[in-house]
């Protein structure tokens, strides 16, 4: 009875375990699209923001690949930064999300994922807790500006994701972000 009550135990763990990383390659997709204009002013409206079919997007696809989850600068989305243990949205961040808004407004059929990720301290669970309020508080923002909310969808890499591996507080700070990436545009827009 003990070994059938171990068994059991075992083939749930690896049960688990597989659809937990089935679950992850799933999890975040977009890739920040490679528009020209680096500034507010040059976020160009273009359906060539729209990522290819087939490929990851996003941070997950960008390791998949072998490069780094960065942003590059003339993306049209800019990415927004946190302070140590926080999800609150700090003054360079929301006029950072103004003209993300703006962008977004001059393409209606674009819709987003907001990455969120952390530094390496903390648990793993308090990582990706933390990344999802830092998402969600980006969102919640956005739409405060006037996108809806079927446009903007969250999702959180915690720690696992970082634009920067060394030990130091500039590194920590790089990788307390937002991320946004294009995902897809909606039929009729």
């Amino acid at each position: 009875m003990k070994a059938l009550r171990s068994l059991v135990v075992i083939s749930l763990v690896l049960l688990t375990a597989v659809w937990i990383v089935s679950g992850c390659s799933k999890t975040a997709k977009g890739d920040d699209p490679t528009l020209a204009g680096n500034s507010m002013a040059g976020r160009k409206d273009s359906s060539s923001a729209v990522p290819s079919r087939g490929q990851t997007q996003g941070s997950l696809g960008d390791l998949q690949r072998g490069q780094s989850p960065i942003t590059p600068n003339n993306s049209p989305l800019k990415e927004i930064y946190f302070d140590f243990d926080s999800y609150t949205l700090r003054s360079d961040a929301r006029e950072t999300l103004k003209g993300d808004a703006d962008w977004l407004k001059r393409n209606p059929g674009v819709r987003v994922t907001v990455e969120g990720h952390c530094d390496e301290r903390g648990t793993t669970e308090y990582n990706l807790a933390l990344g999802e309020k830092r998402a969600q508080a980006a969102k919640e923002y956005l739409m405060s500006l006037g996108l809806s909310a079927d446009r903007i969808s969250t999702t959180s890499f915690g720690s696992e994701t970082p634009v920067c591996r060394d030990h130091t507080d500039d590194c920590w700070q790089r990788n307390r972000r937002d991320r946004f990436v294009v995902q897809s545009s909606r039929a009729g827009a």
